[in-house]
This record gives C-alpha cells, sequence and structure tokens, in this order.
C-alpha cells in the first residue's frame, strides 16, 4: 500500500468532499445502528406485556415503532446517498486530476524516453491503471471508513446489551482478519501479472491496428492474431488465479459472520435463562450481526480493490518519477538571430550502442541555406534531433547565436522553428485544423491557403468536396505520401518561424512538384535560416552550403559547384542518383 501514499496530497486538496463524506457515513450509520434499538425495545415492551390494553393498543405501539423505524431507514439511505455524493464523486474527480498530471507529465518527458516504451503501456498506465486506483479512492475509501464507523457503533451497542455474549459473538472476527491478511501478499503478486498482461495485449493492439496495412499487404492476419490470442490467454488465466484467490474470501467471510449469527441465538437463548438477556436483546444482537455482514464480507473486494489499486499506482509511480534527461534550463527571454554551429559534436545511442555522429563540425549563418545529404543511416537525421535538442550529444557543443543550446530558453527556441519531420504524423481531424497546428498567433484564411499554395497543396485541398474543412483519417490515411508530406510543409511554413528544418520531407514528391516547392522556400529563405536534410541531390542541390555526412562524419563541405570540382563523395553520390533517373527514363520511354 506504500505506493498509494502518492496520492494523499489528491485529499488534501478535496478534504473537504472528503470530511463531509466521513460526516455523512457516520451520520447514516448512527441512525442505522438505532433500528435495532428500536427493534429491541419494541420486543421487550411487548414480551412484558405492559401498559396494554387490548389488541388495539398493541397494534398502535407497532404501527409507531414501524413508522419510527422507517424513518430511521430512510434518514440512513439519505444520508448514504450524500456520502457517495462527495466520497466517490471526489474520487471522479481525483480521477480526472490523476490523468491530467500524467498526461502532462508524458508531454514533458524526452525523445529518450518514448524509443524506451511502448504506446501501448503508456496507454494503458493513463486508462486501466487509473480506473484501478479510482476505485480504491471511491468505493475502497467509502467501505473501509464505513466499516470502523459502523464496526464501532456496533460493538459498543452490543457492549451495553451484554459484554460476554459480545465477546463470544466476535470470536471468528480475527479469524477472518488472519484470512485475509495471509491472502493479501498473493493477491498482490497477481495483480501486478495482470497489469502486465494487460500492457502487452494494449501494445499488440496498438500496433496491430497503426501497421494494419503491411499486415494485410503480407497476408500476416492470421500470425498477428496468434500472437494476440496468446497474450489474451495470457490475460485470461492471470485473471483467473486472482479471481480464485478473491473468490475465496466471500464465502468464508459469510460462513463466519453465520456462525457470529448461530452464537448469538444459542449461547444469547442460554442467558436467556436466568434473565442475563432479554429476548429483544438477542433478536437486536442477531440485527447486528447482520449489519456487519456486508462490511466484513466487503474486507475481501476492498482488499482486492486495494492491492489492484496499489499494484497499478506503483505503475504509475514510476513513469512519474522518471525525470525528464532534456528540461528548460531557464525563463530568459530568447531571441532566435539565425547562426547555428556544431562543434566537434559526437553522439552514441545508449540502447544500440551505435555511434551515430562523430567529430561533426560546422557552421550556418543568418539567413542560409543549409542541407545535409548522406547514405541512409548516415545520422542526418540524429543531427536535427540534436539541432532541436531532442537529445544532448555526447562530446562537443551546439551552439545558437552564440550560446550553448542547452542554456537557452527551449520552449522559445523551439517556438521559433518550423520542423517537418521524415515521417509525417496528421491528426485525426480538419486540414484546416492539422495546417493551425502549432500557430501560435492569429491566422487568417488567405493566410492558410497562402501556406498551402507555397508548398504547392492547395489545389489538391480545394479539390476535395470539403475542401479546408475535409475531415483526415487516422495519420491522415485518406491523403497519399506526397500530399501528407506538402500539408506538414504547409503547416510548418505557416508558424512563420525563423528556423525552417527539412528532414528528407520530399521524397515522396516528383521532380517537378519538388522544383516549384524548394522555389517557393527559396524566396522564404531570405528573412528565416533553413536546414534541409536529403538524400536526393536534387533537394538540396541550390542550397548555400552543403555538408556531406558518411558513417556518422562529416566527409566534405561548400556548395555543389565547389563539391563537384572535388568529385568526391558528393559528386560520386550525384553522378549515381543522375545514372539511376537516366535508366527510369529509358525504362519510361520503352514502355510508352
Amino acid at each position: 500500500m506504500k505506493s498509494l501514499s502518492y496520492l494523499n496530497k489528491y485529499f488534501y486538496i478535496y478534504k473537504w468532499r472528503f470530511l463531509l463524506g466521513v460526516i455523512f457515513i457516520v451520520i447514516s450509520n448512527y441512525f442505522g445502528v438505532q433500528m435495532p434499538l428500536y427493534v429491541k425495545s419494541t420486543i421487550d415492551e411487548l414480551m412484558s406485556g405492559a401498559h396494554f390494553n387490548g389488541l388495539e393498543d398493541v397494534l398502535i405501539l407497532s404501527l409507531k415503532i414501524g413508522g419510527i423505524y422507517m424513518l430511521l431507514s430512510a434518514l440512513s439511505g439519505f444520508f448514504l446517498f450524500l456520502t457517495r455524493q462527495t466520497i466517490i464523486v471526489m474520487s471522479r474527480l481525483i480521477e480526472y486530476d490523476l490523468k491530467n498530471e500524467i498526461y502532462q507529465h508524458y508531454q514533458k518527458l524526452d525523445f529518450s524516453f518514448y524509443k524506451k516504451n511502448a504506446t501501448g503501456d503508456l496507454m494503458n498506465r493513463i486508462s486501466e491503471d487509473v480506473s484501478q486506483v479510482r476505485m480504491y479512492l471511491g468505493p475502497g475509501v467509502m467501505y473501509t471508513i464505513n466499516l470502523c464507523a459502523l464496526f464501532a457503533m456496533v460493538i459498543y451497542q452490543m457492549i451495553q446489551i451484554n459484554g460476554w455474549l459480545t465477546l463470544f459473538v466476535l470470536i471468528p472476527l480475527p479469524v477472518m482478519s488472519f484470512l485475509i491478511y495471509f491472502v493479501s501478499s498473493k493477491m498482490n503478486l497477481l495483480s501486478k501479472e495482470v497489469q502486465k498482461e494487460q500492457s502487452l495485449m494494449s501494445t499488440i493492439v496498438q500496433e496491430s491496428f497503426a501497421g494494419i496495412r503491411v499486415i494485410k499487404s503480407y497476408n500476416r492476419e492470421k500470425e498477428v492474431h496468434e500472437k494476440f490470442t496468446t497474450s489474451a490467454n495470457n490475460y485470461k488465466l492471470k485473471s483467473m488465479a486472482l479471481v480464485l484467490v478473491n473468490s475465496l474470501f466471500m464465502p468464508t467471510i459469510v460462513f463466519l459472520i453465520g456462525l457470529s449469527t448461530i452464537l448469538s441465538i444459542y449461547i444469547g437463548g442460554l442467558m436467556s435463562y436466568d434473565g442475563t438477556i432479554s429476548l429483544g436483546g438477542i433478536l437486536a444482537f442477531i440485527f447486528f450481526v447482520n449489519k456487519l455482514t456486508w462490511p466484513f464480507a466487503s474486507i475481501g473486494w476492498v482488499t482486492s480493490i486495494n492491492q489492484r489499486a496499489a499494484a497499478s499506482q506503483s505503475r504509475i509511480n514510476e513513469f512519474l518519477q522518471t525525470e525528464p534527461s532534456i528540461k528548460n534550463p531557464t525563463n530568459e527571454s530568447f531571441e532566435f538571430e539565425g547562426e547555428i554551429s556544431f562543434e566537434h559534436v559526437s553522439y552514441t545511442y545508449p540502447n544500440s550502442g551505435i555511434q551515430a555522429l562523430k567529430n561533426v563540425t560546422f557552421k550556418i549563418n543568418p539567413g542560409q541555406t543549409f542541407a545535409v545529404i548522406g547514405k541512409t543511416g548516415s545520422g542526418k537525421t540524429t543531427l536535427l534531433n540534436l539541432l532541436m535538442r531532442q537529445m544532448d550529444p555526447d562530446a562537443g557543443s551546439i551552439r545558437i547565436d552564440g550560446k550553448d543550446l542547452t542554456t537557452i530558453n527551449l520552449i522559445q527556441y523551439r517556438d521559433q522553428a518550423g520542423v517537418v519531420p521524415q515521417e509525417v504524423f496528421l491528426f485525426s481531424e480538419s486540414i484546416e485544423n492539422n495546417l493551425l497546428f502549432g500557430c501560435t498567433h492569429e491566422v487568417t484564411q488567405s493566410e492558410i491557403e497562402e501556406s498551402a499554395k507555397k508548398a504547392h497543396v492547395h489545389h489538391n485541398i480545394i479539390d476535395f468536396p470539403n475542401g479546408y474543412q475535409t475531415l483526415l483519417g487516422e495519420r491522415g490515411v485518406n491523403l497519399s505520401g506526397g500530399q501528407k508530406q506538402r500539408l506538414s510543409i504547409a503547416r510548418a511554413l505557416l508558424r512563420k518561424p525563423k528556423l525552417l528544418v527539412l528532414d528528407d520531407c520530399l521524397s515522396a514528391v516528383d521532380t517537378e512538384t519538388e522544383e516549384r516547392i524548394l522555389s517557393h522556400l527559396k524566396t522564404e529563405s531570405n528573412h528565416l535560416t533553413t536546414v534541409i536534410v536529403s538524400h536526393r541531390i536534387s533537394s538540396i542541390r541550390n542550397a548555400d552550403r552543403i555538408l556531406v555526412i558518411e558513417n556518422g562524419e562529416s566527409v566534405e563541405e561548400g556548395t555543389h559547384e565547389e563539391l563537384m570540382e572535388r568529385n568526391g563523395h558528393y559528386a560520386f553520390l550525384y553522378n549515381q542518383q543522375l545514372a539511376e533517373d537516366q535508366a527510369k527514363d529509358s525504362n519510361y520511354k520503352l514502355e510508352e
């Protein structure tokens, strides 16, 4: 239960709701406990025969006691309703706050965190695990307080009637407590196993839906289904093991409560012969024992809830206690002027041990278009991730306007950048909302259309029946690869950035479209610094400076003309791609 102490801060935030809930529980149980006492006094009065002149008096008394009994029952039920409106509602409010806290913390965590953890597991912790915790905050807390309050009141009244009989009736209860303590540790272990398997199953489902086109293309539905079935069966087996342990509670507790009832009747009956207890007192004992039946029977259920919540909260705490390795170092204002320099930068991925960059050095002047070219896996995307400080280099430094990147206001730096990633991500929203994503300033419709025209996608958008209000499927599934890339470029341009970063974002467009987009970007580059990464020379040949990367090392740098004159790596790539393009053209003509 140690992990659940993290939630104490929320109890403090909603302390007035919680305290009111406790007060309502006490009042509800007070009226509930008075009901058997009225039954006792009624039976004792009827058995004594005092003050009754006939059947009419007995009937009037019965109606009177019945009315009071119903009134007490109604009052107990009313305050029980108020209890649920305070404690259960409090649990829902905490659930809302906890989900928001987890989500905000997810947003703070850096790039490396998402490389290590599966999306399905992240989703499961914010949904299934929080739901388990909510059950502890609501029913778990409410029934525990209810048991404590009712037990104290009932035991007090039972001792007032007969102390010895109370002692005999309570004998089975310590046995019950021992059984609960013995089984709870087993339930905790099983709960953790169930939650782990739930996360694995969520990951399989998420990956299957995200990659459904690949699965269908390769006809691997059967294999994926078998993988899911195996996980589902494991989840079922572990859940059944937990259910088996949990199912032992209720019969045991009901049996022990039933034993207390039998003791009440048998020992109370023996005591009634010498006048130690009245018949009304025995009946009150039976009522009191039955009142304790559900609270004590609920111990098993509440224990199961608490153990599941503890297992879930420990998983939540694991992520909440994860500190991002990349933090905003200062709140000082930062205005990007355009100068970027890499000084002997190296980076090795910690999980794989692959050294992606080795001693890379270059400088970009304000307003300059700087290109990085290299083969697949040469370290181009890693360079951009370091530039946007998604991760920090192992060696060397990155300087922005002469300041170390690790010392400037990271939020404002990123706010002034427009990034078009290699893997385009579009939201299940309208095209217009996707374009507006990331804009921190007011944008007019004409500006939206202008950015789409610069990205050469406006004509595609207006061809849709709903134009800019067209709803996109998940990840923009109803668009072609080229359309998605051009929308992503338009989104970055609409942001009006001072730094434009393009990560191989023209790979899915034809040469003619590429030329149009690049010419628009060239006019934009007069007032912004642009970094273009590509493996195609046609995308970067007009850049002011070109850096050639080979196996993570910078091997050449210069303009297109300078690099061609050197007849090195760049010239080799150029001639190779030129030959490939000519071969494609020849094949196309032969097909015609």
